[in-house]
């Protein structure tokens, strides 16, 4: 008997992100995903068939809970995201999918939907899908303790992860999400100052959502570094009050880093030490390009601070930004910038996705370095999530990585649209108006600004070996996807 399942095929997506409410939704392509899982139903219909939801399938980030995870609250948020017409037929289809037989369902932890380790959220997951029927509750497997899904298909062993677990801004501390599922079950409540996030959930909950309230397109741009800080701020300048605490945000990155590191040595429910360093200054959150617009042209951003500082006689620069004495925060980010506001979105945007390798799927990015590097070499294909990007990669020793890319909504900056604030003009009207709808209705130059694009991984068993490919769903998914890129290639 082989230790792990065995599939004829398998097909992963991840990403999906369901959750908020009407506006602050990111995700589009309701009708063609249950399209796409009624169609993986279908397939080999004497066969073994898995569909592999690999992280952030929901996204309680998004909803209005209390604090930064929702514990007494987790099973009313996944409900009310089960029960949004925006979503419910997502959720019928794979209620469908677990119905059929030799189909299997798996549910892989993400960053955002942390809240699947409780057992009280999987049994509403399982009571929803399958209700009372003991062979679809069958069907349904979850992998949230931090340890993936491996699987194999024909000859080839197969392992999925989400891929925060080597993010230093987004890790899950897993220990804690036990200790939390044990107190649930124990009817014990947990302090809220118990729980200590990471800095993307941190940078969300604290500063994101709230520019997302405006801008609801924030959400859609990856990767996560500090320079998207720059952008936030000039989206929003009250934020600026808050640049103390973003320096924190991001010093938690460090810590993150270091949690990373270690792994699995990490105790339950351990916060940051209160005197340690961070290693950072503002220079650290607000980018070269974004910067350069100083009408002075001369000296770092903590100098311009310094400057505020003397002109009005106050000790700590930080405190005065929050507590507005240099007057409104736009007026305080004019001054630092020297620049308008149309310039300022520019050139953080251009700090932002420096070097931006987005679109480029056989880029070997940090997560699939460090992922390949934590999997052995018993593992014949890898995939992976949470950055949005997809990928296909053919690894030295004739391996083989995937990332099974996002279901919500991609825009792609080009080096015409950022080349000066003439050519961006159009794209920041886009922008500024905020609006999800805005956003969807766009064409820059002719063509949608919002990417018709929405990945998965579909690895099959053909003429006794296993074969990968990169595709894109399309229409309304109930066709073939679109082969992107297929190993092996022969």
């Amino acid at each position: 008997m082989n230790e792990f399942p065995e599939y004829d095929e398998i097909h992963v997506i991840s990403d999906i992100h369901m959750g908020g409410k009407p506006g602050f939704q990111i995700l589009r392509e309701t009708r063609r995903l249950a399209g796409y899982i009624a169609w993986v139903g279908r397939q080999r219909p004497s066969g073994r068939v898995g569909l592999i939801l690999n992280g952030d399938v929901f996204d309680t980030l998004a909803e209005d809970i209390h604090g930064y995870v929702a514990v007494d609250e987790a099973v009313a948020t996944l409900r009310r995201i089960m029960e949004d017409p925006s979503f419910s037929g997502i959720w019928q289809a794979l209620a469908d999918f677990v119905r059929l037989p030799g189909r299997m369902l798996v549910f892989v932890i993400g960053n955002h939907d942390i809240e699947i380790a409780f057992p009280t959220v999987q049994r509403l997951i399982v009571s929803r899908l399958a209700g009372n029927d003991l062979s679809a509750r069958a069907r349904i497997e979850f992998s949230a303790t931090g340890a993936g899904y491996a699987c194999t298909v024909g000859n080839a062993r197969v392992y999925c992860t989400h891929g925060n677990e080597v993010d230093a801004w987004n890790y899950n501390r897993y220990e804690d999400l036990a200790k939390v599922g044990r107190r649930l079950n124990a009817g014990r409540p947990l302090d809220p100052g118990e729980w200590y996030p990471n800095a993307g959930t941190r940078m969300v909950k604290e500063v994101m959502n709230e520019v997302k309230r405006k801008f609801a397109w924030i959400d859609l741009l990856k990767p996560e570094t500090s320079a998207a800080i720059g952008t936030l701020l000039v989206l929003d300048p009250s934020q600026i009050k808050k640049i103390g605490r973003l320096i924190s945000i991001v010093g938690e990155k460090v810590e993150g880093r270091q949690q990373v590191d270690q792994r699995l040595s990490a105790e339950g429910f351990q916060t940051p030490a209160p005197d340690a360093a961070v290693p950072l200054s503002v220079d650290g959150l607000l980018g070269p390009n974004l910067l350069s617009g100083r009408a002075s042209g001369e000296g770092c951003a903590d100098a311009m601070l310094l400057e505020a500082e003397e002109r009005i006689g106050h000790k700590d620069a930080l405190s005065t930004l929050a507590d507005g004495t240099l007057g409104t925060p736009q007026l305080i980010w004019d001054w630092m910038t020297g620049v308008g506001k149309d310039e300022a979105l520019r050139r953080a945007l251009l700090d932002w996705l420096a070097k931006d390798k987005t679109f480029v799927v056989d880029d070997q990015d940090d997560t699939f370095r460090q992922v390949t590097a934590a999997v052995g070499p018993a593992v014949d294909f890898i995939v992976t999530g949470h950055t949005h990007l997809e990928r296909a990669i053919e690894i030295a020793d004739g391996r083989y990585y995937f990332n099974s890319g996002t279901w919500i909504r991609l825009m792609q900056f080009t080096p015409d649209m950022l080349k000066d604030t003439k050519s961006f003009k159009e794209v920041y009207e886009v922008l500024v108006n905020g609006r999800m709808e805005r956003l969807d209705e766009a064409r820059i130059k002719g063509e949608p600004f919002v990417m018709d694009q929405t990945s998965a991984v579909s690895i099959v068993e053909e003429g006794g070996k296993a074969v990968g490919r990169l595709t894109h769903v399309v229409g309304d998914g109930s066709g073939k996807p679109l082969e992107i890129k297929k190993f092996p290639e022969k």
